[in-house]
C-alpha cells in the first residue's frame, strides 16, 4: 500500500539527574567530590521506575508484540544508564527486552545531559563518543541519529553532529525558524566549513567512519506533542478527554512526510498519572494507526524513506531549544545565577583534565548537568511553575547555594591536587649534592563520613 498519509515518528527523553545533597558552607574543603544526594536520587528513580518507566516499557512490548509494523524511539541519557546500573537493573533489562525487538531506535547524546555543544567543543565530542559507545555495548547497535540536550539546535552544532557522521538529528520546530513553514517533512542546515582547528577536533572523535554530506534535521510538531505531553489530562482544555481515535484522525488530516512526536518519557505515568488513562490512550494508537493507514517510523526509517528529494534549509543562527515559551537557552542561561554557575564549572576544564584523574573527571562531568542551571531559573508566569514543578529545591536560591557550595569545594580539590608522580629534586649543601625523591598524592574520590571525621579530628588535634 503505498503511502497517501504522513508517517508518525514517536521519540521519547529518558533522563535522571543527580541531585546535590544540603551542602552547606561549613562543609567546603571537606567534602572531596562527595557532593549527591544518593538517598534522594535512589528514592526518586525507584518512584519514576514503578510509576513510568517499567509500566511503559511493558505496555510499549506489548503493543509491539500485538502490532510487529509499529516504531518507537528514545535516547536514555548517560547518567540515566548510570541510575540504572546502580538503582534500578530491571529498568536498564526491560530497555533491553524492547530493543530485542528490532522495533526500537535508541538516539545518540551528550553522555551528561550537558551544555557541552554551547561552551566546550571537545568535551561535546568526548561525551558523544562516550554515549555513542555506552549505546552500542547495551543494545548491540551503534547510533546514527543524534539529539542534543534539550533539543538544543543551532548550524553549528548540525555540521558538528553531521562532522562526527550522524545522518540526522532533531530539533524543536519552532515557529520563529520555521517562519510559517510545516515541521513535518525534513530540513537541513545551510552549508558552510567550520574553522579547521574544529575539523581537526571532531576527527578525533568520529562516530562513523564517514560523514555524510547532508545531514536531515527533523522538526518535533509541538502542538500535536504537547497535546499528550501536557493538555492530556487538563479538564480545561477544548479538546479533553483526548482519546485515541480522535488523535489518530488528527494526525491522518495533516499533510507532511512524518509527524514528529517528542517528549519526555515521564509523560507516560509519572507527569500524566495513570488514572487520567494514559495508558490506555497509548495501547490504542496502534489500532487506530492502522485503521488510518498511518505507518510508525523511527528516525532513521524517516531519513531513508524521504531518499534524496532536496530539502528546504532551516537556519537557526542562534541557538534553539524545545525548553520554555521563548525555544531559546534561556531556561539555562536567563539570570546572573545561571551565568556564575556555568562560567564556573567551564573554567575548571583543562584543570580537571591535567589532573588525568578519572574519578574527578567524573564528578565534575556530573556537575555539568544541564539540570543544575534550569533548577537556577528565576522566570514567572508558566515557565516559572514548569522549572519550579521539575526542581527537588525549595527555589533557585537553594539550588544556586548547594551549586556554588560544590563548585567552590571542588576548586579547592584542584588547588591541593597534583599529578600521581615522582619528583626526583637535587638539592645542594655546601658542594654536596642530595638526591630527595616525594611522593605526590592521588584524589582518589569522595571521602566517606567516617574518613571525613577522622580527619577533622586530626586538624584539631593539631
Amino acid at each position: 500500500m503505498s503511502n497517501l498519509h504522513p508517517s508518525v515518528c514517536f521519540y521519547f527523553q529518558v533522563h535522571q539527574p543527580y541531585r546535590l545533597k544540603d551542602l552547606r558552607i561549613t562543609d567546603i574543603g571537606e567534602l572531596s567530590g562527595d557532593y549527591f544526594d544518593d538517598e534522594k536520587n535512589k528514592a526518586i528513580f525507584r518512584k519514576v521506575a514503578e510509576k513510568c518507566y517499567l509500566p511503559a516499557n511493558a505496555r510499549m512490548l506489548d503493543m509491539i508484540r500485538h502490532n510487529p509494523e509499529f516504531r518507537i524511539s528514545y535516547s536514555l541519557s548517560g547518567v540515566f544508564i548510570d541510575q540504572c546500573r546502580e538503582y534500578g537493573p530491571d529498568v536498564l533489562q526491560s530497555f533491553q527486552e524492547l530493543a530485542a525487538t528490532g522495533n526500537v531506535e535508541f538516539l545518540c547524546e551528550t553522555y551528561y545531559h550537558s551544555l557541552a555543544g554551547i561552551f566546550s567543543l571537545q568535551e561535546f565530542c568526548a561525551q558523544v563518543k562516550k554515549h555513542a559507545d555506552t549505546i552500542e555495548e547495551l543494545f548491540g547497535k551503534r547510533p546514527v541519529v543524534f539529539r542534543n540536550t534539550e533539543l538544543i539546535f543551532s548550524n553549528e552544532i548540525a555540521h558538528i553532529v553531521r562532522l562526527l557522521g550522524f545522518k540526522g538529528i532533531l530539533a524543536e520546530g519552532a515557529d520563529h525558524v520555521l517562519h510559517g513553514r510545516s515541521p513535518n517533512i525534513p530540513f537541513t542546515p545551510p552549508k558552510f566549513r567550520l574553522p579547521k582547528e574544529s575539523e581537526a577536533i571532531i576527527r578525533k572523535y568520529r562516530i562513523h567512519v564517514k560523514p555524510v554530506r547532508e545531514i536531515k534535521v527533523l522538526l518535533k510538531n509541538y502542538k500535536l506533542s504537547d497535546d499528550v505531553a501536557f493538555r492530556f489530562s487538563n479538564r480545561g482544555w477544548v479538546s479533553y478527554p483526548l482519546h485515541a481515535d480522535t488523535f489518530a484522525d488528527w494526525i491522518r488530516n495533516c499533510s507532511g512526510h512524518s509527524i514528529n512526536l517528542f517528549m519526555d518519557y515521564e509523560t507516560f505515568g509519572e507527569h500524566q498519572w495513570a488514572d487520567t488513562g494514559i495508558f490506555d490512550f497509548l495501547g490504542a494508537l496502534p489500532y487506530y494507526f492502522r485503521r488510518a493507514h498511518t505507518p510508525t517510523r523511527t528516525p532513521s526509517e524517516v531519513i531513508s524513506s524521504w531518499g534524496k528529494k532536496p530539502c528546504d534549509h532551516i537556519d537557526a543562527h542562534a541557538p534553539v531549544s524545545w525548553a520554555d515559551t521563548e525555544r531559546d537557552l534561556s531556561a539555562w542561561r536567563g539570570n546572573h545565577l545561571q551565568e556564575a554557575a556555568l562560567g564556573g564549572i567551564y573554567a575548571l576544564e583543562a584543570q580537571i583534565k591535567a589532573t588525568g584523574s578519572e574519578k574527578l573527571l567524573e564528578i565534575w562531568r556530573k556537575l555539568l548537568t544541564s539540570d543544575h542551571f534550569y533548577y537556577l531559573c528565576t522566570k514567572y508566569w508558566s515557565d516559572g511553575d514548569v522549572h519550579k514543578y521539575f526542581s527537588p529545591y525549595e527555589s533557585p536560591y537553594e539550588a544556586y547555594r548547594r551549586y556554588s557550595h560544590a563548585l567552590e569545594d571542588l576548586r579547592m580539590v584542584l588547588a591541593d591536587f597534583e599529578k600521581p608522580k615522582l619528583i626526583i629534586a637535587r638539592i645542594t649543601f655546601d658542594g654536596d649534592s642530595k638526591i630527595q625523591e616525594t611522593s605526590i598524592k592521588k584524589f582518589e574520590g569522595p571521602r566517606t563520613k567516617s574518613e571525613t571525621k577522622s580527619k577533622n579530628k586530626q586538624r584539631k588535634t593539631k
